[in-house]
């Protein structure tokens, strides 16, 4: 009997059985309880701290910034995509008959500010100068009329009616000539500073007006925007969709993110740039390089995943290790064995913030 205690506390506390251990992350955190605070800690192997995580699910909606009918689709569920890679189109026909009316009011307000800033031309006030002198010679006539009237009418052989007629013919010949001579000076001047700045600021208003038409037409085109791979196809071709409303869902793949959580026991055994080696339960699998991207300034209840309520309570706090992966083997949600370096070395890349 006292054999068979002693042969199984050596079993118990072996390295196999550390190292089993080691494997589940509630094993760490059952430590931090202090009733149980005995119990061995996760492995601590010549490669270092030995971790349990998930790769992290990351995934975006993707949709059109305008609305419209879908014309086409251009990948399926499951296919890899790349940054900048067309997905689907919607109808392009009113954006291109928007693009071409905001063009066309551009270029109308472009030469009216032409026109106000050149002024007028030679021609057009040479009009102007015979209008002039054709008002000057018909007031000259007039007043020749008026004399005559005014004479005849003193020596009794005209009437007054014929005096009156020629006075208003005058009148109306000298205001006429007035206005020609008006219309001389502002053909002369040219447009006000006022009138310049007005078809500048309605040329500024115009070009304004083409360039967001043109962005809704480049909007009418849905694109990656980062490398990865379709999870989902929400909408299919012919299909009527609103500004923002989902049209994929996709899977980002990269960077590869690792999420794991560390006890108040081990947390300083790990610092920002630590090499990490990655590991997943596949047997033959090849193993990963990572490094620590992040670690939380504030410590977290367990997550809800473990199944003991005491386990719940110990406060950890979260990392988060960022993954060569290459080939695309890791996926998400897929958990995997950390294995953290016992010396500190020199980060490959800027950390990721969170």
């Amino acid at each position: 009997m006292t054999f068979g205690l002693a042969g199984a506390a050596f079993w118990f506390w072996s390295p196999q059985v550390g190292e089993l251990a080691g494997r589940y992350s509630w094993w760490s955190t059952l430590r931090s309880v202090p009733a149980l605070s005995w119990l061995p800690g996760p492995r601590a192997a010549a490669e270092g701290l030995v971790l349990q995580g998930n790769v992290e699910v990351r995934q975006v909606n993707l949709g059109f910034k305008v609305g419209g009918r879908i014309a086409s689709l251009a990948v399926d569920e499951g296919a890899t995509v790349r940054e900048g890679q067309s997905l689907a189109s919607l109808e392009k026909v009113y954006f291109e008959d928007a693009v071409a009316q905001a063009r066309a009011q551009r270029d109308q307000a472009r030469a009216n500010l032409d026109k106000a800033q050149n002024g007028n031309r030679p021609e057009e006030i040479a009009q102007a100068q015979a209008s002039v002198a054709e008002r000057e010679a018909t007031l000259a006539n007039a007043r020749l009329a008026s004399d005559r009237a005014e004479q005849l009418l003193r020596s009794g052989a005209g009437t007054t009616k014929a005096h009156d007629d020629a006075l208003a013919a005058l009148r109306q010949a000298d205001a006429q000539l007035n206005s020609a001579r008006q219309y001389l000076a502002l053909m002369r001047a040219g447009a006000r500073a006022e009138d310049i700045a007005a078809a500048r600021a309605q040329l500024a208003n115009s070009e304004a007006a083409l360039a967001v038409a043109q962005r809704q037409l480049a909007d009418a085109e849905l694109v990656a925007p980062t490398d990865g791979t379709v999870l989902s196809r929400v909408r299919e071709t012919g299909a009527i969709v609103n500004a923002g409303e989902t049209v994929f869902v996709l899977s980002l793949t990269n960077p590869v993110w690792v999420r794991s959580y560390v006890s108040q026991v081990d947390l300083g055994r790990v610092r920002p740039g630590q090499m990490a080696t990655i590991r997943i339960d596949t047997p033959g699998a090849p193993t990963f390089k990572g490094w620590v991207g992040f670690i939380s300034t504030t410590a977290e209840f367990t997550p809800k995943t473990v199944e003991t309520r005491e386990l719940r309570t110990a406060l950890v706090y979260r990392i988060r290790v960022v993954a060569e992966d290459p080939r695309g083997v890791l996926r998400q949600g897929m958990p995997v064995t950390i294995t953290l370096a016992s010396t500190s070395t020199e980060p490959m890349v800027a950390g990721a913030s969170e």
